[in-house]
């Protein structure tokens, strides 16, 4: 057998995908010295409780609580623990200490990435962390190395997987969202606190990592416009089906041109979105994650897969392992993070995209005309008008009483999200609209 060098591994995190890292790592240990050059050795697992329940049976002895012990004697740092702190503290210590890192923490990247970035950079260490956004979906290194000569127009992602289950049954199945949410909690999607999940938070940390490395700019978690599904209806996913779309959560990064003032800068927005049926991103269903990348060379891209779990998440900490420990035998300071266009994040409302928009309205002689008055106002223009009657109450005269409604569905065509916004605002305090049923961006056209 060939004699390698060794590698110390810590493993920070004991939890499903930190088991399944180091099953893995032990189970495949010759393979992985193959490919490396190295034997890793997987020196210890840092947990919080020695005695807890495992989803793995691994070897006792590997367990530890102390830390400090742990990262200084360790070549590489896996961190998988999750949350800010002592995640941070950690993997600052082992930075610090001469290790390479290999973190899953997206929260931290969003919150503290520039901090620990830097950090690295003035040790010539490597931080990788390609789990961190897609779970077993290789995007980051695609984007940082691939595509590293080409330059990055957009992304559209679907980076949650318990939110694409969730509108994927609403629209297969119709279930209502709490009945979607209960399945997918059942079936452990969901966390018993979904919040992070529904109200988006996951994604838009996943989109502030996602754009800041696509367009070599540092992207606050704070800038990313955020919403949630927690509002979507059934009527909602029924009217989009009915159009020929289908209702996303989608993360966006984009690049472009502020139409007023001529300065380049960038986009990251999360909020659900109609999606035509036939783009690819429509046909991603259950619990999957897809990321469609428009670059300027390479034109359009999409990288489809299991966006969560732990042996899938695993397999994407590996493959930074792997590629991590090649690159310590060889020798030479880690690649340091590119952030050299540092161009400014754009507020939402500078953005270009369009509306779907539903009106309840009395049904009255003048009112489509009126209505299209108020878009035309503010600069935008109209792309589609479908309405439906609904009859009169019982016990109403005749359809002519003031009970007799109008369902107004109003497609618009690009125009920027505050002149759209405010032509909503608008349309809610008109005499003739009893309620603004939905207002839905359409992306992806």
């Amino acid at each position: 057998m060939i004699e390698y060098r060794n590698l110390r591994v810590a493993l920070l995190g004991g939890g499903s995908v930190g088991a399944q890292v180091a099953r893995l790592l032990l189970e495949n240990s010759e393979e992985l010295a193959n490919r490396v050059g190295a034997s890793l050795e997987l020196v210890g697992i840092l947990v919080r409780d020695l005695d807890a329940e495992r989803t793995v049976d691994l070897p006792r002895e590997l367990f530890t609580t102390d830390a400090e012990t742990l990262i200084l004697g360790a070549d590489v740092v896996i961190e998988l623990m999750g949350g800010i702190e002592p995640a941070r503290a950690h993997i600052l210590m082992a930075i610090n200490s001469g290790a390479d890192v290999v973190t899953a923490n997206k929260a931290l990247l969003a919150t503290h990435g520039p901090e620990l970035f830097a950090a690295a950079d003035q040790v010539g260490a490597q931080l990788k962390y390609e789990a961190a956004v897609a779970g077993a979906i290789p995007i980051v290194r695609p984007l940082g190395e691939s595509l590293g000569g080409d330059q990055v127009n957009r992304i559209l992602g679907i980076v949650n997987g318990t939110t694409n289950f969730i509108l994927d049954r609403m629209d297969t199945e119709g279930d209502t969202l709490k009945e979607a949410l209960a399945l997918a909690t059942d079936l452990g999607y969901a966390e018993a606190d979904p919040t992070a999940d529904i109200g988006g938070y996951d994604a838009a940390q996943k989109a502030a990592i996602l754009a800041s490395l696509a367009f070599h700019t540092t992207v606050p978690l704070a800038s990313v416009y955020r919403e949630g599904i927690t509002a979507i209806t059934p009527a909602q996913i029924e009217s989009a089906r009915k159009a020929g779309y289908v209702v996303k959560l989608l993360a966006i990064c984009e690049r472009l041109v502020d139409a007023e003032t001529g300065q380049e800068g960038v986009s990251a927005r999360v909020y659900p979105a109609m999606v035509h049926r036939s783009h690819p991103l429509a046909s991603v269903h259950g619990a999957n994650n897809a990321v469609f990348v428009e670059a300027e060379s390479a034109g359009s891209l999409m990288f489809y897969g299991a966006g969560a779990g732990g042996v899938e998440t695993a397999s994407a900490v590996l493959g930074d392992l792997v590629s991590l420990a090649r690159r310590h035998i060889a020798g030479g300071p880690g690649v340091p993070a590119s952030q050299h266009a540092d161009l400014p994040v754009l507020d939402i409302g500078r953005i270009v995209t369009r509306y779907a928009v539903t009106l309840e309205v009395t049904d009255e002689p003048g009112v489509l005309a009126t209505l299209a008055s108020v878009f035309s106002d503010h600069g935008v223009s109209l792309a589609l008008v479908e309405q439906s009657m609904t009859p009169a109450q019982p016990g109403t005269a005749s359809r002519s009483a003031v009970s007799a409604t109008a369902t107004l569905v109003i497609g618009t065509h690009e125009a920027t999200e505050a002149a759209l916004a405010a032509t909503v605002t608008d349309l809610a305090a008109n005499r003739f609209v009893t309620n603004v049923a939905s207002v839905l961006r359409v992306e992806g056209a």
